[in-house]
């Protein structure tokens, strides 16, 4: 199953502008699927690296969209003002190791449902249309369903969460 959603496209429309300073379609292509470094291929998951930004304010020139466009295979850059876009689906049967980013994640589930597990020991279903906003908080994603189920990301460096005097830094844990 993991083969056939590396097979998947997603079509990425980028605008620019001109000489003359008109808007103009930059770039309309299709982006391929591939895993995140911190996973190593060890999930049924694909993700689609979209765009990835470095700094705020974001730089909208033409050398840095060259960058920019290649996306981030990491889940942020710890910059502290980067963003990350990315579409991720999770195969039937499926899930993700228990995980925490250093960063303010917006999640929206485009189809399909899968679990969010907490390391609290809460589990909350999300199906599409629903969207999760992720606080740094230490979670997995699992999906017991029959179908894929994809999101849309959008990730926003953030510093590590402290609590009760203690940080909690990133961290990407797989089953032993």
């Amino acid at each position: 199953m993991n083969e056939e959603l590396n097979e998947l496209r997603v079509r990425r429309i980028v605008t620019g502008h001109n000489d003359a300073g008109e808007a103009v379609v930059a770039a309309d292509e299709h982006v391929a699927g591939t895993g995140l470094a911190e996973d190593a291929g060890r999930t049924g998951a694909t993700f689609f690296q979209l765009w990835a930004t470095h700094e705020m304010p974001v730089d909208l020139g033409e050398q840095a969209m060259v960058r920019q466009r290649r996306g981030s295979a990491t889940t942020t850059h710890g910059s502290g003002s980067a963003s990350v876009l990315r579409i991720g689906v999770l195969a039937p049967g499926t899930r993700s190791p228990m995980h925490r980013t250093e960063s303010l994640d917006y999640g929206i589930c485009l189809e399909g449902e899968c679990d969010m597990e907490l390391d609290g020991g809460e589990t909350v279903t999300v199906r599409a249309g629903d969207v999760v906003i992720q606080r740094g908080t230490n979670h997995l994603w699992h999906n017991r369903g029959t179908v894929p189920c994809r999101f849309a990301w959008v990730l926003l460096d953030a510093q590590p969460v402290e609590v009760g005097g203690r940080t909690f830094g990133a961290s990407w844990q797989h089953d032993a």
